[in-house]
């Protein structure tokens, strides 16, 4: 069987397996060698996401293969205002720390070798933001800022550190770019493709480092290359 790689976060993760999207680039990159698993829930917080992580990763059967890692992408719904049409979502910044902690640790002991790799939330768009409301918007405010994600973002860099996990600042990355806003964002929020090309890549560029990329990993069953014309089932021997 191939190992997995889960993708587990909010709705840039649920979509990420749209055209261009950076889960389907994942899973288009590691053909062969493993299984790219989608486990995105548009809307959802860390809180919500540890409620429900027991539900969404069962343990692995007796001889089964234990995934080798998992994408944690939260805190873009954490970082709404308290004050604003979204506060449903809100999650307090040292509970967002907390949860954080709690979800690493949940994998941690499902999968004790797993990778776990957190992602910041993105930089917002305000702007954006106010022309693509989710629902009506009567105060005239966004919902988002691109400070408070800022603050998210710090928070989830600083867990990654106490646990010892890689981790995408995506936040700083693409504000690397001086035309972000534009070429990165498709809402305020929301990825472009160009957007999902960032993280497609620095999620590579950080599986590697971490051990896990398609140079070190067994393709399932033979490649074409490598099939006797003259004896094709030759090649099937040793699996």
């Amino acid at each position: 069987m191939r190992p997995k790689i889960y993708l587990y976060g909010d709705s840039i993760t649920e979509e990420s397996f749209s055209d261009g999207g950076w889960g389907a680039s994942l899973s288009h990159h590691f053909s062969r060698t493993v299984d790219v698993v989608l486990r995105g829930y548009s809307g959802y917080n860390t809180r919500w996401a540890l409620k429900v992580a027991e539900r969404i990763f069962p343990p692995v059967e007796s001889g089964g293969v234990p995934p080798l890692a998992v994408t944690v992408f939260f805190g873009a719904n954490d970082a709404c205002l308290p004050d604003r049409y979204s506060a449903f979502q809100h999650v307090p910044l040292h509970e967002y720390k907390q949860n954080l902690h709690s979800i690493i640790s949940f994998f941690k002991k499902r999968w004790p070798e797993i990778v776990i790799l957190l992602i910041t939330p993105p930089p917002i768009d305000e702007d954006a933001r106010l022309r693509h409301p989710y629902i009506e918007n009567p105060s005239g405010l966004p919902e988002r800022t691109n400070e408070a994600a800022g603050a998210y973002a710090q928070a989830c860099i600083s867990v990654a550190k106490e646990c010892g996990c890689p981790v995408v600042d995506l936040w700083i990355k693409m504000q690397e770019c001086p035309d972000w806003k534009q070429a990165y964002l498709s809402d305020g929020l929301h990825l472009t493709q160009a957007g999902n090309r960032i993280v497609f890549e620095e999620v590579v560029k950080k599986l590697k480092e971490q051990g896990t990329s398609v140079e070190n990993l067994p393709v399932d069953l033979p490649l074409i290359a490598n099939i006797d014309p003259q004896d094709p089932l030759k090649a099937f021997q040793d699996y």
